[in-house]
């Protein structure tokens, strides 16, 4: 799943290192555009649904936030 995400952001912007980086959202690696395109992406690769409340910089800033986020979204739709 982690590289799934990790080819998604490489597509949406390949300037980031994101095996590493912790500030996606703050450093403006993801802009808004940016950011639609990528929930997106990940609705429809893995099939769920982000709610609006669910776009924050905590939830996105980070590829290890982003897995969290996807994890458990389909867990929670699995149930």
């Amino acid at each position: 799943m982690r590289d799934q995400i990790i080819e998604i952001l490489e597509d949406i912007n390949p300037d980031a290192d994101y095996e590493t980086c912790t500030t996606l959202i703050d450093d403006r690696y993801l802009d808004s555009l940016s950011m639609v395109s990528l929930v997106a992406e990940l609705e429809d690769t893995f099939d769920i649904t982000i709610p609006a409340v669910e776009v924050t910089a905590n939830n996105f800033n980070s590829v290890d936030a982003i897995t969290k986020l996807v994890e458990r979204l389909v867990e929670e739709d699995e149930d």
